[in-house]
C-alpha cells in the first residue's frame, strides 16, 4: 500500500511538472505578441519578465489541480482518450480562472470592457490547452501498453 502511494505521488508530480512547463512555455511565447503587451499596459500589469517568472508557479498549481483531477476522476470523464480527458479538465480550469480572475479584472472601470475581456480569453486559452495536452500526452505515455482506466481506478480506490 505504501509503495502504491509512492507511485501515485510520483505520477502526479511528473504530470504536474509537464503541465506546468507547457503552461510556462506557452506563456513566454504568447507574452511576446503585441496584443499581450497592449493588454498588460491597459491593466498596468507587471513587466514581461515578471509575467514569465510568475507563470511558472501558476502553471504548476493549475497543473497539479488538473493532474489530480485526471488521476482521481479518470473513469468519470466521458471519453477514452487521456489527452481529451485532460483537455476537458483544463478547459474547466480555464472557466474557473476566468470567473475568479479575468471577469472582475475586466470590469474595473476600463473602457472597451468586452474587447479586453476577449483578448484576455484569447491569451489564456492556449496556455490552458497546452497544459492539458501535455498532461494527457504524458499520462498516455506512462500507461502505454496497459489499460489506463484500470490504473486510474486502482489509484482512486487506494485513497
Amino acid at each position: 500500500m505504501e509503495q502504491k502511494k509512492m507511485t501515485q505521488s510520483k505520477e502526479m508530480t511528473i504530470l504536474t511538472v509537464a503541465g506546468g512547463l507547457g503552461f510556462w512555455v506557452t506563456t513566454i511565447a504568447i507574452s511576446l505578441l503585441p496584443s499581450a503587451a497592449e493588454y498588460r499596459s491597459v491593466f498596468s500589469k507587471a513587466n514581461i519578465q515578471t509575467v514569465w517568472v510568475a507563470s511558472l508557479p501558476a502553471g504548476l498549481i493549475i497543473g497539479c489541480c488538473v493532474s489530480y483531477s485526471l488521476l482521481r476522476f479518470f473513469d468519470k470523464i466521458p471519453t477514452k482518450d487521456p489527452i481529451l480527458k485532460s483537455v476537458i479538465i483544463s478547459l474547466i480550469a480555464l472557466v474557473i480562472m476566468t470567473i475568479l480572475n479575468l471577469v472582475p479584472h475586466s470590469f474595473l472601470g476600463q473602457r472597451d470592457v468586452l474587447h479586453y475581456f476577449l483578448i484576455g480569453i484569447m491569451l489564456d486559452a492556449p496556455r490552458f490547452l497546452f497544459l492539458g495536452i501535455g498532461i494527457g500526452y504524458l499520462y498516455r505515455r506512462l500507461y502505454k501498453g496497459s489499460d489506463p482506466s484500470a490504473n486510474a481506478s486502482k489509484s482512486a480506490q487506494a485513497e
